[in-house]
């Protein structure tokens, strides 16, 4: 019995859509898989920011590449959504690249694939395991990294002080060495929750603004997937510990890297990044405008041109 399971199709104007799952080290993986009319130009793997569903920035990157001719696979990662595995909303870099390798797999049992032309994006904290999944698999031919939240002391700096990111890594281990030792799970709120006491792992406003509506559960929001606000507490030891800088020096890919001053990382620890990079066919595309985090996600106008962009490179 194959490890790939296909459902039914729902045909679009100018792509085709699939319910599909896979396995990653034993745990199943629920996705969509977007086909284009005629033959493929490209397949495309897309993993989006923390603790993602599929059905937030991925889709919109999917639906639109699609248009283009591409053929492109969301997935909610192991722990999230649809997805298999436990514990439930873990940030963990180890699954988060075997999952991404484990697309690729997938990717490459379909009959339309070409092995030649595999392609990554990665969109926000994805971008960091895009870019490992690539260093660690020469399968995938061309790195996208838009919007990059690249984790490092330098991005932790935008948003905290030392003191507050260092009481965060270090309330992060000792939920980790808690988990390991006992089995218990502390949580905690992605953003925050006005009269909950529960902290939260991006303890600003604007956290709460963007995400608090796609944890909405009705009959009118089943197709914004299956997001939740809380994570557990040992992934702030990842999120706010880790430095993607060492990963970053090793991408020899032909890599693009978009991006604007006011998107996530601010304006200089991406172009530091970039620098890093040994690919001999790399580009650094600067959008001259005020487009915030969140237009990489959801703003038509800013989406459309991301793509554009990306069209034009691939």
């Amino acid at each position: 019995m194959s490890k790939y399971k296909n459902k039914k199709m729902s045909v679009q104007s100018n792509y085709n859509v699939k319910q599909i799952s896979f396995l990653s080290h034993g745990t199943k993986i629920s996705g969509l898989l977007f086909q284009p009319a005629g033959k493929p130009k490209g397949t495309i793997t897309i993993f989006g920011p923390i603790a993602f569903v599929k059905e937030q920035s991925p889709v919109q990157y999917a639906a639109r590449l699609a248009k283009e001719g591409f053929m492109t696979l969301i997935y909610d990662p192991r722990y999230y959504g649809e997805s298999e595995g436990t514990p439930r909303q873990f940030e963990d870099r180890k699954s988060k690249v075997e999952d991404i390798i484990a697309s690729v797999d997938y990717l490459l049992s379909l009959d339309d694939v070409s092995k030649d032309t595999i392609y990554a994006l990665g969109v926000c904290q994805g971008t960091n395991w895009i870019a490992e999944a690539a260093t660690k698999d020469k399968r995938i031919k061309k790195v996208m990294l838009v919007a990059s939240a690249l984790l490092s002391p330098a991005m932790g700096a935008n948003y905290l002080s030392r003191d507050e990111v260092e009481k965060k890594i270090e309330r992060g281990r000792r939920s980790r060495e808690k988990y390991e030792k006992t089995g218990e799970i502390d949580y905690m709120h992605i953003g925050l929750v006005e009269g909950d006491d529960m902290p939260a792992i991006m303890p600003f406003q604007h956290i709460t603004n963007w995400y608090g509506p796609w944890e909405l559960r009705t009959d009118f929001t089943k197709y914004k997937g299956k997001w939740e606000n809380k994570i557990t507490q040992m992934s702030e030891e990842l999120i706010w510990g880790y430095d993607v800088s060492d990963i970053m020096s090793k991408i020899i890919q032909p890599v693009v890297m978009i991006h604007s001053d006011k998107a996530a990382s601010g304006p200089i620890t991406p172009k530091q990044m970039f620098e890093k990079i040994p690919s001999k066919e790399k580009k650094l595309i600067w959008f001259d405008g005020d487009q915030v985090q969140y237009q990489f996600y959801e703003d038509p106008i800013t989406v459309d041109k991301v793509v554009f962009e990306l069209t034009n490179w691939l």
